[in-house]
């Protein structure tokens, strides 16, 4: 190792540069940290790339839907309890020749204008917070048009549904029941 000159100040100190020389070793075998050649990304990896992600979009679909259910049932429990509290005009109308679908129109109608309203309310809050949104969607724009219809269609369906079961029910009451009761 002494006949070895080293090039440089690095090498005499056992840092880089022409370190490995004069070490017959390395010359032998070669570096000890060789390149590692760059694989294709497995299943493995692929999956914990977009693991994150897709744990967030699980939890945002699983509470949506359950503010959906929740958005329906107060659908359901205000309009079951108008139904309920307005049995006795209802009754009445009915006595006065109210047919069963004007029964079922009324009841729906007014269900339907909470829900309208609603929709109108949550669209224009939607749109408010697109720049937040932009970072949770993968595939769709924040304000995409075809979207908003389809998500106002759906949740105008089940507020029909959800209207519709009182709304059954009321078309059911029978004038002198509902008269008789107080």
């Amino acid at each position: 190792m002494a006949d070895a000159e080293p090039d440089s100040a690095g090498a005499r100190d056992g840092r880089s540069g022409g370190a490995h020389r004069g070490n017959p070793w390395r010359d032998e075998v070669g570096d000890p940290k060789p390149a590692v050649a760059k694989s294709p990304p497995d299943d493995r990896t692929r999956w914990r790339s977009i693991a994150q992600p897709r744990f967030q979009t699980g939890l945002l679909n699983l509470f949506g839907a359950v503010a959906l259910l929740l958005a329906a049932c107060g659908i359901y429990g205000v309009l079951a309890y108008a139904v309920t509290q307005r049995q006795r005009e209802i009754g009445i109308r009915m006595a006065l020749g109210a047919q069963k679908r004007n029964v079922l129109s009324l009841v729906i109608g007014q269900g339907m204008k909470l829900a309208l309203a609603g929709v109108v309310l949550g669209i224009a809050a939607a749109l408010a917070l697109t720049r937040v949104l932009r970072t949770l969607l993968y595939g769709v724009e924040p304000g995409d048009p075809l979207t908003f219809a389809g998500v106002s269609l759906l949740l105008v369906g089940i507020a029909l549904f959800a209207c519709w079961l009182p709304a059954r029910r009321a078309a059911r009451v029978d004038p002198m029941e509902a008269l008789r009761y107080e």
